[in-house]
């Protein structure tokens, strides 16, 4: 009998233990426990997971305490680490990959494939006498997976840059304001080269998987914080259109939401426009097997407009993104 198989990338928006701070962690769970439990998920992709120190040792407890009670509580788990061989989970912003079925071979990737650049800004005060160094906050997760069918899924987790300007020494007096417009462009600028730098490095990944096995089972999921359209997305996709090369087609990576009407196509919603920042890419080995998608949006806010505190907005202010498949 063919086997379902629900993958899902979420971004659970900086998910941690805020003490007695409104939303506190149960005001959180309360409204986010039963977005879990409706993912009914075999692999579950997560973003922007905080983890908290306790008795001296940094775990994830604000993390197990949302999956206590649902199937996630027992599957099988990788997750970003600090730097070197180490099982540390990172302060904030972590990338998580939960797994019904067995996980093998985790791995991070930071600027092991793609050099820091270097670069010398132009606004800077004071001026850069040298070039500095641009690195990305986050690094790529990647895991093998393997499926009831005996085949390895590669799953590759990421969050790349947000669209927000990088900060240029003496243009950024405070959080919301720049001294200059142009000080704004640099720091867009310097944003942009970081998000698809990452892209790049996600590509690279993916071409040495396909090297390995040209029909490899291949998803790359999570907050791209761009469009399909964009850059970051267009150089991951890897599509005919942009190469001009043939012998390259059983490389790209297929966009699974495009078969959700336009008007409901977004995971994020900003200035009142409804904006598709979370992706899921599927290899052409894995879209013989699709069956559909979802976009979870329904209770998506407006995180944008004046006083939508976390407090009235406990949930995330993404929509998770669900792609079915039907294992033979």
């Amino acid at each position: 009998m063919p086997t379902p198989l629900r993958i899902v990338t979420f971004n659970l928006e900086n998910f941690d233990d805020t003490g007695t701070t409104a939303p506190t962690l149960a005001d959180r769970i309360a409204i986010m426990r039963p977005q879990m439990l409706r993912l009914r998920a075999d692999v579950l992709c997560l973003q922007e997971v905080n983890s908290q120190e306790v008795a001296g040792v940094r775990t994830f407890s604000a993390l197990d305490a949302l999956l206590a009670g649902t199937p996630y509580a027992a599957f099988n788990r990788v997750h970003t680490t600090l730097a070197g061989p180490s099982t540390v989970p990172l302060v904030e912003r972590n990338l998580v990959i939960l797994s019904r079925f067995q996980v093998s071979a985790p791995d991070e990737i930071k600027h092991t494939i793609v050099p820091r650049p270097a670069y010398r800004r132009v606004t800077a005060s004071p001026a850069d006498t040298v070039a500095i160094d641009i690195t990305w906050e986050r690094p790529i997760l990647k895991a093998a997976i393997t499926l009831p069918t005996g085949a390895t899924l590669h799953v590759l987790n990421l969050h790349l840059k947000s669209k927000l300007p990088t900060d240029i020494p003496g243009q950024h007096p405070s959080q919301f304001v720049w001294s200059s417009a142009s000080g704004l462009a640099e720091g867009s600028f310097v944003s942009s080269v970081k998000r698809v730098g990452q892209a790049l490095e996600t590509r690279v990944v993916i071409d040495q998987i396909f090297t390995a096995d040209a029909n490899a089972h291949i998803v790359c999921c999570g907050d791209f914080n761009a469009d399909v359209d964009e850059v970051p997305l267009e150089a991951i996709r890897g599509d005919v259109e942009n190469t001009g090369n043939p012998d390259l087609i059983g490389r790209v990576m297929v966009p699974i939401e495009r078969t959700i009407p336009s008007s409901s196509r977004f995971s994020l919603y900003h200035h009142g426009r409804g904006v598709m920042l979370d992706h899921i890419l599927a290899s052409r080995a894995m879209l013989a097997f699709w069956q559909g998608t979802e976009i979870h949006n329904e209770i998506l806010h407006d995180e944008s407009i004046a006083f939508a505190t976390d407090r009235k907005f406990p949930e995330s202010d993404h929509a998770p993104v669900i792609a079915e498949f039907l294992l033979p």
